[in-house]
């Protein structure tokens, strides 16, 4: 039976504005931090050994190529990156795809297994590493989310506010706001209040429908950083939790929307469930609502009907899958459906409540195995045979 092939793409990287094709932006004269050490766990078994930045997406791309495409576009030539649960996929994925983008020595892994007590805590324990960096600004960035960002204007509007921190925004229905670190601002920009994951957001000054939410990137001034950092009455561990709010009661505080993209509004997705990968990734499939890290052809990846597959999986056209995410490595048998039976799904594989079926190896072995047990302990056929006086066994 015919099948379709993904598999890994080990090329080079090539952006799409790369320096083969334009001269090189020119520096960010500023500390950067990319803090990559989430463990996803509402991805399930995607990030049973592997980080929520290192999750596929839109073929050979994982999450993390977001912001390191965004970092080189920006004209970022040195950064830290501080993993912490399951690194080994990030330590050797990002010299590969990546060093030759930065400085020499400019990509700096710093593990923080058992280390890292928070966002800030990680920012604090690489402190030395940002004061070698030139600037007099901290550029703090989560790998864990698909946009494509300018980091020079964001700088800009900060050095331009004077403020001690500038938080990146996006603008959600209200209804989607609660897992966010949720903000008012007045006009000029000053963040007037910051609640963390509130169980009722705030809406939006003059727009009840909408919420303003941190994209989790921040531009600190250096100097109220450290401050905030090491001197704090109470030892600062999260942003969301502890820094930002500490800057807002100061009111040196403010906030930068993400412009429009090439579809005319802002894209920014934060894909940490099941249903919110695979329909971002529907989302390039479908069209460009933002710059992939890599260009990598929806036909490598995309299966339609909903459905996607990662680097490494073999599905063959018999198969008839709905709304779903097929793993890595994973070689789905002939005639399979998913997508029609919710209970059938859930049976065999993860299946969100949103509808999206996961299927792992592990999970079609499970299936298999089972399937061959039913048949090895089926009664044996009655061998029947006809003689003159009848039907006889």
């Amino acid at each position: 039976m015919p099948a379709k092939h993904h598999h890994p793409d080990n090329r080079p990287i090539i952006l799409d504005d790369s320096r083969e094709k334009h001269p090189r932006t020119p520096p960010l004269d500023l500390a950067t931090i990319l803090l990559a050490g989430g463990k996803g766990t509402r991805l399930h078994e995607l990030t049973a050994t592997d980080s929520k930045p290192a999750v596929h997406f839109a073929g050979a791309n994982r999450i993390i190529d977001f912001a390191m495409a965004n970092a080189v576009r920006s004209g970022i030539r040195r950064m830290v990156v501080a993993t912490q649960y399951a690194p080994e996929t990030l330590h050797d994925h990002l010299p590969k795809r990546w060093s030759g983008h930065l400085d020499r020595g400019g990509l700096q892994l710093r593990d923080g297994q058992g280390r890292y007590l928070g966002t800030a805590d990680a920012v604090r324990q690489n402190w030395a590493d940002m004061q070698e960096m030139d600037g007099d600004e901290v550029l703090v960035l989560a790998a864990d989310h698909v946009y494509d960002m300018d980091y020079g204007a964001l700088l800009a509007a900060h050095q331009a506010q004077g403020a001690g921190v500038t938080v990146a925004v996006d603008v959600v229905p209200l209804a989607e706001a609660r897992g966010f670190g949720v903000m008012q601002a007045n006009a000029s920009g000053r963040i007037l209040s910051f609640l963390e994951k509130p169980s009722q957001p705030p809406a939006i000054i003059g727009r009840p429908d909408r919420a303003m939410v941190s994209m989790g990137i921040y531009v600190f001034s250096k100097a109220w950083l450290q401050t905030a950092l090491f001197d704090m009455p109470v030892e600062a561990l999260d942003f969301g939790h502890d820094v930002i709010p500490a800057a807002v009661a100061q009111g040196v505080a403010a906030v930068w929307q993400l412009p429009s993209g090439p579809c005319g509004e802002s894209y920014w997705r934060d894909v940490g469930t099941l249903d919110s990968l695979r329909l971002a990734q529907l989302d390039f499939a479908m069209g460009q609502p933002a710059r992939l890290p890599r260009a990598c052809p929806a036909t490598d990846w995309h299966l339609g009907r909903g459905s996607i597959a990662m680097p490494g999986a073999i599905v063959p056209t018999s198969a008839r899958l709905s709304c779903t995410i097929v793993a890595a490595g994973a070689r789905v048998p002939d005639g399979l459906t998913t997508g029609e039976d919710a209970d059938e799904d859930a049976r065999w594989f993860t299946r969100s409540p949103g509808g999206t079926v996961l299927i792992t190896q592990p999970m079609l072995d499970r299936r298999a195995a089972h399937r061959r047990s039913r048949i090895s302990l089926a009664p044996a056929r009655t061998t029947l045979s006809l003689n003159r006086r009848g039907l006889h066994a």
